[in-house]
Protein backbone atom coordinates (compact mmCIF):
# COMPACT_ATOMS: atom_id res chain seq x y z
CA UNK A 1 0.00 0.00 0.00
CA UNK A 2 1.34 3.15 -1.20
CA UNK A 3 1.47 5.79 2.23
CA UNK A 4 -0.86 9.50 1.57
CA UNK A 5 2.71 11.12 1.84
CA UNK A 6 4.33 9.12 -0.67
CA UNK A 7 0.85 9.46 -2.91
CA UNK A 8 0.77 12.97 -2.63
CA UNK A 9 4.22 13.53 -3.87
CA UNK A 10 3.92 11.47 -7.12
CA UNK A 11 0.28 13.41 -7.95
CA UNK A 12 0.54 16.62 -6.53
CA UNK A 13 0.96 18.50 -10.33
CA UNK A 14 -2.06 16.29 -11.15
CA UNK A 15 -4.12 17.25 -7.71
CA UNK A 16 -3.16 21.28 -7.87
CA UNK A 17 -4.43 21.12 -11.98
CA UNK A 18 -7.82 19.47 -10.99
CA UNK A 19 -8.00 21.94 -8.36
CA UNK A 20 -7.24 25.00 -11.02
CA UNK A 21 -9.92 23.58 -13.71
CA UNK A 22 -12.70 23.88 -11.06
CA UNK A 23 -11.49 27.33 -9.73
CA UNK A 24 -11.47 28.35 -13.75
CA UNK A 25 -15.54 28.33 -13.10
CA UNK A 26 -16.74 31.40 -12.18
CA UNK A 27 -19.39 30.07 -10.39
CA UNK A 28 -20.93 33.33 -8.46
CA UNK A 29 -23.97 32.08 -7.25
CA UNK A 30 -25.09 35.62 -6.04
CA UNK A 31 -25.59 37.28 -9.69
CA UNK A 32 -28.01 35.79 -12.34
CA UNK A 33 -25.38 36.69 -14.75
CA UNK A 34 -23.26 33.04 -13.66
CA UNK A 35 -26.04 30.85 -13.73
CA UNK A 36 -24.34 28.89 -16.63
CA UNK A 37 -21.26 28.75 -15.13
CA UNK A 38 -22.62 27.46 -11.48
CA UNK A 39 -24.31 24.88 -13.36
CA UNK A 40 -20.59 23.87 -15.19
CA UNK A 41 -19.55 23.83 -11.61
CA UNK A 42 -22.09 21.47 -10.47
CA UNK A 43 -21.22 19.25 -13.97
CA UNK A 44 -17.02 19.53 -12.67
CA UNK A 45 -18.07 17.75 -9.28
CA UNK A 46 -20.06 15.42 -10.61
CA UNK A 47 -17.62 14.11 -13.22
CA UNK A 48 -14.92 13.97 -10.44
CA UNK A 49 -16.98 12.07 -7.79
CA UNK A 50 -16.83 9.34 -10.99
CA UNK A 51 -13.42 9.42 -11.73
CA UNK A 52 -12.69 8.77 -8.16
CA UNK A 53 -15.21 5.55 -7.81
CA UNK A 54 -18.17 7.08 -5.82
CA UNK A 55 -21.51 5.70 -6.62
CA UNK A 56 -25.27 6.73 -7.22
CA UNK A 57 -23.91 9.97 -8.24
CA UNK A 58 -26.58 12.48 -9.54
CA UNK A 59 -27.04 16.07 -9.85
CA UNK A 60 -30.17 16.88 -7.63
CA UNK A 61 -32.47 19.39 -8.70
CA UNK A 62 -33.68 21.61 -6.28
CA UNK A 63 -35.83 25.30 -6.14
CA UNK A 64 -32.46 27.26 -6.70
CA UNK A 65 -28.76 25.52 -7.67
CA UNK A 66 -28.27 21.83 -7.47
CA UNK A 67 -27.18 19.53 -4.94
CA UNK A 68 -24.62 17.35 -6.24
CA UNK A 69 -24.24 13.72 -4.60
CA UNK A 70 -22.20 11.07 -4.58
CA UNK A 71 -21.69 7.93 -2.13
CA UNK A 72 -19.36 5.10 -1.29
CA UNK A 73 -21.18 2.47 0.66
CA UNK A 74 -18.56 -0.54 1.74
CA UNK A 75 -21.17 -1.93 4.18
CA UNK A 76 -24.68 -0.93 5.14
CA UNK A 77 -23.38 -2.05 8.79
CA UNK A 78 -20.24 0.07 9.06
CA UNK A 79 -20.64 3.67 9.89
CA UNK A 80 -21.27 5.99 7.21
CA UNK A 81 -19.32 9.95 7.19
CA UNK A 82 -21.51 12.60 5.55
CA UNK A 83 -19.20 15.12 4.16
CA UNK A 84 -20.54 18.63 3.15
CA UNK A 85 -19.06 21.39 1.29
CA UNK A 86 -20.18 23.96 -1.42
CA UNK A 87 -18.97 25.08 -5.04
CA UNK A 88 -20.55 28.35 -5.18
CA UNK A 89 -18.21 31.50 -4.63
CA UNK A 90 -18.83 35.30 -3.53
CA UNK A 91 -18.34 37.78 -6.50
CA UNK A 92 -15.02 38.78 -7.32
CA UNK A 93 -16.00 42.26 -6.82
CA UNK A 94 -13.84 45.07 -6.76
CA UNK A 95 -11.76 43.40 -9.61
CA UNK A 96 -9.62 45.84 -9.99
CA UNK A 97 -8.17 45.73 -6.10
CA UNK A 98 -6.65 41.92 -7.54
CA UNK A 99 -3.28 41.31 -8.15
CA UNK A 100 -4.20 38.05 -10.97
CA UNK A 101 -7.40 37.56 -12.46
CA UNK A 102 -9.62 35.86 -10.02
CA UNK A 103 -10.49 33.14 -12.21
CA UNK A 104 -7.58 32.53 -13.33
CA UNK A 105 -5.47 31.00 -10.31
CA UNK A 106 -1.55 31.11 -9.71
CA UNK A 107 0.85 30.20 -6.95
CA UNK A 108 2.80 32.69 -5.15
CA UNK A 109 4.82 32.94 -2.36
CA UNK A 110 3.83 34.94 0.71
CA UNK A 111 5.40 36.00 3.85
CA UNK A 112 2.44 33.22 5.55
CA UNK A 113 2.66 30.58 3.09
CA UNK A 114 6.38 30.69 1.76
CA UNK A 115 5.85 27.35 -0.11
CA UNK A 116 3.00 29.53 -2.45
CA UNK A 117 -0.60 30.25 -2.03
CA UNK A 118 -3.13 29.20 -4.53
CA UNK A 119 -4.98 32.66 -5.68
CA UNK A 120 -8.13 32.28 -6.88
CA UNK A 121 -11.65 33.36 -6.20
CA UNK A 122 -12.99 30.27 -3.94
CA UNK A 123 -9.28 29.03 -3.32
CA UNK A 124 -10.30 28.55 0.53
CA UNK A 125 -13.91 29.42 0.51
CA UNK A 126 -14.73 26.78 -0.50
CA UNK A 127 -13.74 24.49 -3.53
CA UNK A 128 -9.93 24.28 -2.12
CA UNK A 129 -10.62 22.64 1.05
CA UNK A 130 -14.30 21.09 -0.30
CA UNK A 131 -12.17 19.66 -3.08
CA UNK A 132 -9.66 18.15 -0.57
CA UNK A 133 -12.38 15.79 0.58
CA UNK A 134 -12.58 14.11 -2.48
CA UNK A 135 -9.00 13.66 -3.36
CA UNK A 136 -8.87 11.90 0.25
CA UNK A 137 -11.71 9.65 -0.45
CA UNK A 138 -10.16 9.12 -3.96
CA UNK A 139 -6.52 8.23 -2.04
CA UNK A 140 -8.48 5.87 0.20
CA UNK A 141 -10.60 4.11 -3.07
CA UNK A 142 -7.62 3.71 -4.83
CA UNK A 143 -5.61 1.57 -1.85
CA UNK A 144 -8.75 -0.30 -0.90
CA UNK A 145 -8.73 1.24 2.40
CA UNK A 146 -11.65 3.42 2.65
CA UNK A 147 -12.98 1.79 6.59
CA UNK A 148 -16.62 3.42 6.78
CA UNK A 149 -19.09 4.64 4.05
CA UNK A 150 -19.08 8.18 2.82
CA UNK A 151 -21.64 10.24 1.69
CA UNK A 152 -20.87 13.64 -0.47
CA UNK A 153 -23.40 16.30 -0.73
CA UNK A 154 -22.15 19.52 -2.10
CA UNK A 155 -24.35 22.58 -2.84
CA UNK A 156 -24.02 25.61 -5.03
CA UNK A 157 -25.85 28.02 -2.93
CA UNK A 158 -24.06 28.75 0.74
CA UNK A 159 -22.80 31.97 -0.42
CA UNK A 160 -26.56 33.04 -0.58
CA UNK A 161 -27.60 31.67 2.76
CA UNK A 162 -28.07 28.16 1.67
CA UNK A 163 -31.95 28.67 0.44
CA UNK A 164 -32.59 25.59 -1.26
CA UNK A 165 -30.61 23.16 1.55
CA UNK A 166 -33.45 23.07 3.80
CA UNK A 167 -35.59 21.88 1.38
CA UNK A 168 -33.80 19.39 0.18
CA UNK A 169 -32.47 17.96 3.32
CA UNK A 170 -36.28 17.33 4.29
CA UNK A 171 -37.11 15.46 1.33
CA UNK A 172 -34.05 13.24 1.40
CA UNK A 173 -33.71 12.16 4.82
CA UNK A 174 -32.84 8.50 4.46
CA UNK A 175 -30.46 9.04 1.60
CA UNK A 176 -28.60 11.49 4.19
CA UNK A 177 -28.30 9.25 6.98
CA UNK A 178 -25.59 9.19 8.27
CA UNK A 179 -23.40 9.07 11.80
CA UNK A 180 -21.38 12.14 11.81
CA UNK A 181 -21.20 14.69 9.08
CA UNK A 182 -17.50 16.86 8.51
CA UNK A 183 -17.33 19.63 7.21
CA UNK A 184 -13.83 21.82 6.09
CA UNK A 185 -14.84 25.54 5.90
CA UNK A 186 -13.49 26.91 8.49
CA UNK A 187 -10.00 27.85 9.61
CA UNK A 188 -6.61 26.93 11.99
CA UNK A 189 -5.10 29.46 14.08
CA UNK A 190 -2.04 28.71 12.17
CA UNK A 191 -0.21 26.25 9.93
CA UNK A 192 1.67 25.22 13.13
CA UNK A 193 -1.32 25.68 15.19
CA UNK A 194 -3.94 23.12 14.35
CA UNK A 195 -7.44 23.71 15.23
CA UNK A 196 -11.08 22.39 15.10
CA UNK A 197 -14.16 24.74 15.43
CA UNK A 198 -16.35 24.18 18.20
CA UNK A 199 -18.70 26.91 17.94
CA UNK A 200 -20.22 29.33 15.58
CA UNK A 201 -21.99 32.40 15.46
CA UNK A 202 -25.44 32.99 14.11
CA UNK A 203 -26.45 35.52 11.66
CA UNK A 204 -29.52 37.88 11.04
CA UNK A 205 -28.77 39.78 7.92
CA UNK A 206 -31.63 42.54 7.21
CA UNK A 207 -31.76 45.04 4.38
CA UNK A 208 -33.24 48.82 5.32
CA UNK A 209 -34.47 51.27 3.00
CA UNK A 210 -35.70 55.12 4.34
CA UNK A 211 -37.97 57.48 2.14
CA UNK A 212 -38.14 60.90 2.36
CA UNK A 213 -39.68 62.83 -0.66
CA UNK A 214 -41.53 61.13 -3.12
CA UNK A 215 -38.63 62.35 -5.94
CA UNK A 216 -35.14 63.70 -5.87
CA UNK A 217 -35.06 67.41 -5.48
CA UNK A 218 -32.97 70.35 -5.75
CA UNK A 219 -30.43 70.24 -2.89
CA UNK A 220 -30.55 74.15 -3.25
CA UNK A 221 -34.57 74.84 -3.14
CA UNK A 222 -35.00 72.30 -0.56
CA UNK A 223 -32.06 71.88 0.81
CA UNK A 224 -32.60 72.60 5.41
CA UNK A 225 -36.19 72.42 4.68
CA UNK A 226 -36.88 68.74 3.79
CA UNK A 227 -35.60 65.24 5.65
CA UNK A 228 -32.44 63.35 3.31
CA UNK A 229 -32.87 60.43 3.87
CA UNK A 230 -29.32 59.64 3.76
CA UNK A 231 -28.14 62.50 6.49
CA UNK A 232 -31.27 60.62 8.31
CA UNK A 233 -30.01 56.95 8.11
CA UNK A 234 -26.52 58.18 9.05
CA UNK A 235 -27.76 59.19 12.07
CA UNK A 236 -30.12 55.92 12.63
CA UNK A 237 -27.25 53.65 11.90
CA UNK A 238 -24.97 55.96 14.26
CA UNK A 239 -27.69 55.16 17.14
CA UNK A 240 -27.52 51.28 16.98
CA UNK A 241 -24.40 51.30 19.26
CA UNK A 242 -23.20 53.36 22.20
CA UNK A 243 -20.08 54.71 23.10
CA UNK A 244 -18.69 51.58 24.57
CA UNK A 245 -19.60 50.06 21.05
CA UNK A 246 -22.39 47.74 22.85
CA UNK A 247 -25.81 47.42 20.52
CA UNK A 248 -28.91 49.42 21.66
CA UNK A 249 -31.24 47.44 20.61
CA UNK A 250 -33.36 46.60 23.32
CA UNK A 251 -33.74 42.96 24.36
CA UNK A 252 -31.14 42.57 21.86
CA UNK A 253 -28.54 40.45 24.99
CA UNK A 254 -31.37 38.97 26.85
CA UNK A 255 -30.46 35.56 25.62
CA UNK A 256 -26.69 35.85 25.55
CA UNK A 257 -25.03 33.19 27.15
CA UNK A 258 -22.03 34.57 28.91
CA UNK A 259 -19.04 32.25 29.42
CA UNK A 260 -17.08 31.28 32.42
CA UNK A 261 -13.93 32.70 33.82
CA UNK A 262 -12.83 29.13 32.95
CA UNK A 263 -13.86 29.37 29.61
CA UNK A 264 -12.57 33.04 28.54
CA UNK A 265 -8.93 31.85 30.26
CA UNK A 266 -8.93 29.24 27.30
CA UNK A 267 -9.94 31.62 25.67
CA UNK A 268 -6.71 34.34 26.42
CA UNK A 269 -4.37 31.00 25.89
CA UNK A 270 -4.74 31.29 21.87
CA UNK A 271 -1.89 32.04 20.44
CA UNK A 272 -2.41 35.25 19.46
CA UNK A 273 -0.37 38.31 17.73
CA UNK A 274 -2.35 41.72 17.95
CA UNK A 275 0.45 43.67 16.77
CA UNK A 276 0.64 41.28 13.47
CA UNK A 277 -2.97 40.67 13.30
CA UNK A 278 -3.00 45.11 13.17
CA UNK A 279 -0.28 45.03 10.81
CA UNK A 280 -2.01 42.04 8.77
CA UNK A 281 -5.19 44.17 8.23
CA UNK A 282 -3.29 47.71 8.07
CA UNK A 283 -5.05 49.10 10.51
CA UNK A 284 -3.42 51.45 13.96
CA UNK A 285 -5.75 49.69 16.62
CA UNK A 286 -8.35 47.24 17.20
CA UNK A 287 -11.88 48.40 17.72
CA UNK A 288 -14.84 46.62 19.69
CA UNK A 289 -17.43 45.94 22.59
CA UNK A 290 -15.27 47.08 25.64
CA UNK A 291 -14.43 44.99 28.16
CA UNK A 292 -13.47 41.88 25.69
CA UNK A 293 -10.44 41.16 24.22
CA UNK A 294 -10.30 40.91 20.69
CA UNK A 295 -10.32 37.02 20.23
CA UNK A 296 -13.61 37.03 22.33
CA UNK A 297 -15.15 40.03 20.14
CA UNK A 298 -14.96 38.34 16.93
CA UNK A 299 -15.92 35.15 18.56
CA UNK A 300 -17.68 34.78 21.39
CA UNK A 301 -19.62 38.67 21.34
CA UNK A 302 -22.83 39.41 18.76
CA UNK A 303 -21.81 42.06 16.74
CA UNK A 304 -23.89 44.91 14.43
CA UNK A 305 -22.43 45.79 11.11
CA UNK A 306 -23.27 48.11 8.10
CA UNK A 307 -22.59 45.75 5.14
CA UNK A 308 -22.94 48.70 2.62
CA UNK A 309 -25.05 51.39 2.39
CA UNK A 310 -26.27 53.27 -1.13
CA UNK A 311 -28.42 56.16 -2.24
CA UNK A 312 -28.35 58.82 -4.22
CA UNK A 313 -26.08 60.44 -6.92
CA UNK A 314 -22.84 58.24 -7.17
CA UNK A 315 -21.61 59.27 -10.10
CA UNK A 316 -18.41 61.76 -11.88
CA UNK A 317 -18.65 64.69 -11.04
CA UNK A 318 -21.02 66.70 -8.85
CA UNK A 319 -25.17 66.41 -8.71
CA UNK A 320 -27.36 68.51 -5.90
CA UNK A 321 -29.73 66.70 -5.31
CA UNK A 322 -31.77 65.53 -1.70
CA UNK A 323 -32.28 61.62 -2.63
CA UNK A 324 -35.52 60.14 -2.53
CA UNK A 325 -34.57 56.88 -1.12
CA UNK A 326 -30.95 55.51 1.02
CA UNK A 327 -30.18 52.08 1.31
CA UNK A 328 -28.07 49.91 4.00
CA UNK A 329 -27.58 46.13 4.52
CA UNK A 330 -26.75 45.38 8.01
CA UNK A 331 -25.61 41.72 9.59
CA UNK A 332 -25.91 40.96 13.10
CA UNK A 333 -23.59 38.20 14.62
CA UNK A 334 -25.32 35.90 17.11
CA UNK A 335 -24.19 34.13 19.79
CA UNK A 336 -25.84 31.20 21.74
CA UNK A 337 -28.80 31.53 23.02
CA UNK A 338 -29.70 34.30 20.56
CA UNK A 339 -32.48 33.54 18.02
CA UNK A 340 -32.22 34.43 14.32
CA UNK A 341 -35.91 34.42 13.88
CA UNK A 342 -36.47 36.55 16.92
CA UNK A 343 -33.76 39.53 16.10
CA UNK A 344 -34.90 41.19 13.26
CA UNK A 345 -38.27 41.79 15.14
CA UNK A 346 -36.31 43.31 17.60
CA UNK A 347 -34.39 45.29 14.97
CA UNK A 348 -36.95 46.39 12.77
CA UNK A 349 -39.13 47.77 16.21
CA UNK A 350 -35.93 50.11 17.49
CA UNK A 351 -35.17 51.33 14.40
CA UNK A 352 -38.10 52.45 12.92
CA UNK A 353 -38.38 54.19 16.34
CA UNK A 354 -35.45 56.01 15.64
CA UNK A 355 -36.46 57.18 12.77
CA UNK A 356 -38.64 61.02 13.04
CA UNK A 357 -41.74 61.82 11.12
CA UNK A 358 -40.38 62.84 8.07
CA UNK A 359 -39.20 59.63 6.65
CA UNK A 360 -40.75 56.22 6.37
CA UNK A 361 -38.61 53.14 6.71
CA UNK A 362 -38.81 50.02 5.61
CA UNK A 363 -36.96 46.81 6.89
CA UNK A 364 -36.55 43.80 5.19
CA UNK A 365 -35.67 40.26 6.88
CA UNK A 366 -32.94 38.86 4.03
CA UNK A 367 -31.78 35.45 5.91
CA UNK A 368 -29.75 34.07 9.03
CA UNK A 369 -28.79 30.79 11.16
CA UNK A 370 -28.60 29.83 14.39
CA UNK A 371 -25.07 29.64 16.48
CA UNK A 372 -23.83 26.37 17.11
CA UNK A 373 -21.76 24.64 19.60
CA UNK A 374 -20.29 21.03 18.78
CA UNK A 375 -18.93 18.64 22.00
CA UNK A 376 -15.61 17.91 22.26
CA UNK A 377 -16.78 14.44 23.94
CA UNK A 378 -18.02 12.76 20.75
CA UNK A 379 -16.56 10.34 18.61
CA UNK A 380 -16.49 12.91 15.65
CA UNK A 381 -14.14 15.23 17.40
CA UNK A 382 -12.21 13.06 19.01
CA UNK A 383 -11.45 11.07 15.73
CA UNK A 384 -10.58 14.56 14.22
CA UNK A 385 -8.11 15.53 17.42
CA UNK A 386 -6.54 12.26 16.11
CA UNK A 387 -6.32 12.85 12.38
CA UNK A 388 -4.70 16.41 13.29
CA UNK A 389 -2.52 15.28 15.80
CA UNK A 390 -0.94 12.77 13.22
CA UNK A 391 -0.77 14.68 10.71
CA UNK A 392 0.68 18.21 12.34
CA UNK A 393 2.60 16.64 15.54
CA UNK A 394 0.51 18.01 18.06
CA UNK A 395 -2.91 17.96 19.34
CA UNK A 396 -5.47 20.80 18.08
CA UNK A 397 -6.69 23.53 19.98
CA UNK A 398 -10.82 23.67 19.78
CA UNK A 399 -11.43 27.31 18.84
CA UNK A 400 -14.77 29.55 18.81
CA UNK A 401 -14.86 31.00 14.70
CA UNK A 402 -16.81 34.38 14.65
CA UNK A 403 -18.53 33.17 11.26
CA UNK A 404 -21.64 31.77 10.78
CA UNK A 405 -22.19 28.27 8.67
CA UNK A 406 -26.48 28.03 9.55
CA UNK A 407 -26.51 24.68 7.45
CA UNK A 408 -24.93 23.26 10.75
CA UNK A 409 -27.53 24.02 13.39
CA UNK A 410 -29.76 23.25 10.45
CA UNK A 411 -28.24 19.41 9.60
CA UNK A 412 -28.89 18.60 13.67
CA UNK A 413 -32.11 19.50 13.29
CA UNK A 414 -32.96 17.44 10.31
CA UNK A 415 -30.70 15.01 10.78
CA UNK A 416 -29.68 14.01 14.15
CA UNK A 417 -25.73 14.42 13.54
CA UNK A 418 -23.29 16.45 14.79
CA UNK A 419 -21.00 18.43 12.70
CA UNK A 420 -17.06 18.28 12.73
CA UNK A 421 -16.08 22.13 12.02
CA UNK A 422 -12.15 20.73 10.28
CA UNK A 423 -11.05 23.47 8.64
CA UNK A 424 -7.37 23.93 7.21
CA UNK A 425 -7.77 28.12 5.99
CA UNK A 426 -6.51 30.88 8.43
CA UNK A 427 -7.44 34.42 8.85
CA UNK A 428 -5.07 36.00 6.10
CA UNK A 429 -7.05 33.82 3.04
CA UNK A 430 -8.72 37.10 2.20
CA UNK A 431 -11.95 35.22 1.79
CA UNK A 432 -14.81 37.11 0.29
CA UNK A 433 -12.09 39.98 -0.13
CA UNK A 434 -9.92 41.06 -3.34
CA UNK A 435 -6.70 38.57 -3.15
CA UNK A 436 -8.41 35.59 -1.28
CA UNK A 437 -5.65 32.62 -1.49
CA UNK A 438 -5.19 29.23 0.22
CA UNK A 439 -1.28 27.70 1.05
CA UNK A 440 0.19 24.99 -1.25
CA UNK A 441 0.83 23.37 2.06
CA UNK A 442 -2.71 24.04 3.71
CA UNK A 443 -4.57 21.80 0.92
CA UNK A 444 -2.56 19.43 0.49
CA UNK A 445 -1.72 18.39 4.69
CA UNK A 446 -5.78 18.95 4.88
CA UNK A 447 -5.72 16.05 2.46
CA UNK A 448 -3.62 13.90 4.49
CA UNK A 449 -5.35 14.74 7.63
CA UNK A 450 -8.82 13.70 6.21
CA UNK A 451 -7.52 10.30 5.06
CA UNK A 452 -6.39 9.73 8.68
CA UNK A 453 -9.86 10.71 10.04
CA UNK A 454 -11.98 7.94 8.72
CA UNK A 455 -10.17 5.28 10.02
CA UNK A 456 -9.63 7.26 13.74
CA UNK A 457 -13.26 8.12 13.17
CA UNK A 458 -14.52 3.73 12.93
CA UNK A 459 -11.66 3.25 15.51
CA UNK A 460 -14.18 5.46 17.96
CA UNK A 461 -16.90 3.38 17.22
CA UNK A 462 -15.55 -0.05 17.41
Amino acid sequence: MQDINTYLSNHKQRLLDELFDLLRIPSVSADPAYVADVEAAADYIKNEMEKIGLENISIEETPGYPIVYGEKIINPDLPTVLVYGHYDVQPPDPIELWESDPFEPVIRKTDIHPEGAIFARGASDDKGQMFMHLKAVEYLLQQNQLPVNVKFMIEGEEEVGSPSLAWYVARNHGKLKNDVIIISDTGMVANDVPAITTGLRGLAYVEVEVTGPNRDLHSGLYGGAVANPINILAKMIARLTDDKNRITIPGFYDKVKELSPEERAAIAHTPFDLEQYKKELGIADVYGEEGYTTLERQSIRPSLDVNGIWGGYTGEGAKTIIPSKAYAKISMRLVPDQDPEEIPDLFEQYFKQLAPKAVKVKVTNLHGGYPYVTPTDSPGYKAAAKAMKRAFGKEPLPIYSGGSIPIVPLFEKELGSKSILMGFGLNSDAIHSPNEHYGVFNYFKGIETISYFYDFYKEQLT
